[in-house]
């Protein structure tokens, strides 16, 4: 799996990009109003998975530490919202910081122990995470919050009074909001001196640790936070959905967000949302291809996009710009 460069060594955006970036914006702030409500949910929930994916290419991508099991702290955040709503009526927005902090500590808590492991043996020891989490949350001391295998159905919120607008635009609108936050948050963490010390880990470990790098903290606080950013995923896709049950955070979810890293592009940001869109589009696309064996059009997807895209879509992206920009000078 190839990486991009570092983006710590990347210059701030320019002016052009700027331009680019606010119009875009704007696109996606129109969208919902020309399209219908179920592919609002499905753009929503896009959202929300590529806070997830970008959580954890900040773990594998930026600090080489390898993760099969992110979907036990998309759960956790998933109930945390859930419970809180459900049990404790707490706002919905609140949910969604509280989700944050739980899942940052135990993120870090986890990475503590996990510092002991690496390549192979740290994604086999995430995966039994991932593999213990749903049998966890259906045990009978957690059934009374959890709702066992049965789950919980939390209600829609509604728009403020002031907003002419649907309850499921309302909701692309707020976890969009959250989206553009944790994108920003996360460009400038990993452009700053964090960020050189994760990709200087990744890639040199020993001459890291020689520079003065306190590789144990980061490789801890860069798990909290990679888990702090798929919790605050997992919140939001449980307002969206209404409903947690424990059989939907099963390992297949820690595959798809993997495969979201991998297909996006390891080491990029824009690639969480090139992720996001294929986990969830490509299976519905399979599923019209064949109904009868629509997981075997979406192996194809994916050993086509591998094929074609062996950096991922944003690096294939940089590719073709590239290539565009020297045909304009030459011309």
């Amino acid at each position: 799996m190839s990486t991009s460069a570092p983006l710590a060594n990347k210059p701030a955006l320019s002016r052009n990009q700027l331009i680019g970036l606010g119009l875009l914006l704007v696109g996606i702030c129109v969208l919902p109003f020309f399209i219908a409500n179920y592919r609002v949910f499905q753009l929503t929930l896009a959202l929300a998975y590529a806070i997830a994916i970008l959580g954890l290419n900040m773990l594998m991508g930026f600090n080489g530490q390898i993760s099969l099991g992110h979907g036990a702290f998309y759960a956790i955040g998933a109930y945390t919202a859930a419970i809180l709503m459900d049990k404790g009526g707490v706002p919905y927005w609140l949910t969604i910081p509280i989700a944050g902090v739980i899942c940052l500590a135990a993120g870090f808590l986890f990475g503590l122990p996990a510092l002991r492991l690496e390549g192979l043996y740290l994604s086999i020891a995430t995966l039994a995470l991932g593999i213990a989490m749903p049998q966890i949350l259906k045990h009978k001391v957690f059934e009374h919050w959890t709702g066992g295998s049965q789950g919980l159905v939390i209600m829609k919120p509604d728009p403020p009074e002031w907003l002419k607008i649907s309850q499921d635009q309302w909701l692309y609108f707020f976890v969009l909001a959250w989206t553009v936050l944790l994108f920003f948050i996360a460009w400038n963490l990993l452009r700053g001196r964090v960020g050189r010390a994760m990709v200087a880990i990744r890639d040199q470990p020993v001459a890291a640790q020689a520079m003065g790098v306190n590789t144990a903290m980061v490789k801890s606080m860069t798990f909290g936070v990679s888990a702090m950013y798929t919790g605050i995923a997992g919140a939001l896709g449980a307002i969206v959905v209404q409903f947690v049950a424990p059989d939907s955070f099963g390992i297949f979810l820690s595959f798809t967000l993997f495969i979201g890293v991998v297909i996006g592009g390891l080491s990029s940001i824009s690639g969480a949302i090139y992720g996001a869109l294929f986990i969830q589009f490509i299976p519905n696309v399979a599923d019209e291809i064949s109904k009868a064996a629509p997981w075997a059009i979406y192996g194809v997807f994916l050993i086509a996009f591998m094929y074609v895209m062996p950096t991922g879509v944003a690096g294939f992206v940089r590719i073709v710009k590239a290539r565009f920009l020297r045909r304009r000078v030459s011309q």
